[in-house]
């Protein structure tokens, strides 16, 4: 399995540039880039040629820009589609294998159908697009009460309607938890289905109560790691497949970066150690 850095880790605290020093440093085998802030920041004293040539000079590579927002149920899905096509413009120039969506998130009550039928038409849409580029779509449930897809099932069966090959999963292990997702509707999915897994822990809060901030080191806190983990290599996630830390704590944006990066890779390796061996640089 490789590692993965997911920018969100140190969102408050670092950058781009200390985050790709910082990961080469301590043996990460690809990164996932923060569409939304981190690139532009990066963008505002640096061209995509300076990154695509720092890249070049490293064993890390992006893995990932992450994320367009909230793509489903909008009024202004020609402005959707077009962030996309530039996302995926600039995933090709990178060198990403995926572009991450996320659902969107509202306090508007919309019937499950209406958001079925938006997601399935959006992300056939994404994966024409996606297709011109070579990449590949994953579409990440949240597990927010307020998210309009926020369960796993709900997110596999859009994937399945979708029915696109480039069209696959991000299946976070806190979101699985955070709204009553079970290991159970893991099992029952294709593992090749699911492009990109995100690894965290959570504090012991009532489902529908857990926020990105609650998020803690992966075997820190509650969640069945081992058991998605076995699971995950029982429904045929691959074992070259990718695992990717993500946490939101404001705790551990007042430390040191490096201190965070060095941290979250001690504790994604030993979660997934008993099921997935990790090759080193």
């Amino acid at each position: 399995m490789k590692l993965c850095f997911n920018e969100a880790t140190t969102l408050e605290n670092s950058n781009l540039e200390k985050d790709l020093e910082l990961c080469e440093k301590h043996g990460y085998d690809y990164i996932e880039i923060r569409w939304m802030d981190k690139l532009p920041e990066y963008l505002e004293t640096h061209t995509l040629e300076d990154l695509k040539n720092d890249f070049a000079s490293r064993h890390i590579k992006p893995l990932a820009l992450n994320a367009l927002v909230f793509f489903n149920n909008r009024d202004d899905e020609e402005a959707v589609i077009k962030e996309f096509t530039e996302m995926a413009q600039t995933g090709k120039e990178l060198g990403v294998e995926y572009l991450v969506t996320v659902p969107l998130v509202t306090g508007k009550a919309i019937l499950k159908q209406d958001i079925k039928n938006s997601a399935v038409r959006m992300l056939r849409e994404f994966s024409k697009i996606a297709e011109d580029y070579e990449l590949k779509v994953a579409l990440e449930f949240v597990g927010h009460p307020e998210c309009t897809i926020n369960t796993f099932n709900d997110a596999y069966e859009v994937v399945q309607e979708v029915d696109r090959e480039n069209i696959g999963l991000v299946m976070d292990c806190f979101h699985l938890y955070a709204m009553g997702s079970r290991v159970e509707d893991l099992a029952q999915a294709d593992g090749t289905k699911i492009f990109i897994v995100h690894i965290d822990d959570t504090e012991d809060y009532p489902v529908g109560c857990l926020r990105d901030e609650h998020r803690v080191w992966p075997g820190r806190g509650i969640l069945p790691l081992q058991k998605v983990f076995a699971t995950l290599k029982d429904i045929g996630f691959p074992d070259e497949g990718v695992v990717s830390v993500e946490l939101f704590r404001p705790e551990y944006y007042a430390m040191d970066a490096e201190a965070v990066i060095q941290k979250a890779k001690q504790t994604t390796l030993e979660a997934v150690s008993s099921y997935y061996s990790t090759q080193p640089m």
